[in-house]
């Protein structure tokens, strides 16, 4: 509990001086990479991973922080298109052990890094799966009709089920309704 204090006083004092306050503590150039998302401190370098008192804080793989306390095949089902599968199918064609993330060496985060950047992850697996969608908008057929009207596309009853796309449609009426000028 000690620790995490510390690291979430650390993450205050760089996210004051990112944001242009005093400092309440001279901050070096290596912990000027940190990064602070709620009350744990993620510490990330370009090279893969920030060590400090011997252990590795996070990795960085795919522009994803994934978890250091997880085993490698959780761990990468943290990045979007990576699944169970495919964490499976990553591990065993690069030959790696399924250990804890913390203790992969250099060598087997690279190694993992080249072995990912095979796959379409992410950013550009958004962007492609957006496209898909919008080109069936765009020739209006029967599933892109159902895109955008917000309905079910997968042949799914509505007149019962279906809440979760109908709730998003009348959000989106609600919300036009609201902006209308009247």
């Amino acid at each position: 509990m000690q620790q995490s204090r510390a690291w979430s006083s650390l993450a205050r004092g760089i996210a004051r001086r990112l944001a242009g306050g005093a400092p309440s503590a001279p901050i070096s150039p290596l912990q000027s990479a940190a990064i602070s998302t709620g009350s744990a401190c993620l510490l990330a370098r370009q090279d893969g991973g920030f060590v400090h008192g011997g252990f590795m804080d996070s990795i960085r793989i795919g522009g994803v922080v994934i978890p250091n306390h997880k085993r490698v095949e959780y761990a990468l089902q943290s990045i979007h298109g990576i699944g169970r599968a495919r964490a499976r199918q990553i591990l065993s064609e690069l030959n790696l052990e399924n250990k804890v993330t913390k203790d992969l060496s250099k060598e087997e985060i690279i190694t993992l890094r080249e072995g990912i950047a095979k796959y379409m992850i992410e950013t550009d697996l958004r962007r492609f799966k957006s496209a898909a969608v919008e080109r069936l908008e765009g020739i209006r057929c029967y599933r892109g009709i159902r895109h955008a009207d917000a309905l079910p596309v997968r042949g799914q009853r509505t007149k019962t089920n279906g809440r979760t796309r109908k709730e998003k449609r009348a959000w989106v009426a609600n919300k036009s309704f609201a902006a209308s000028p009247e």
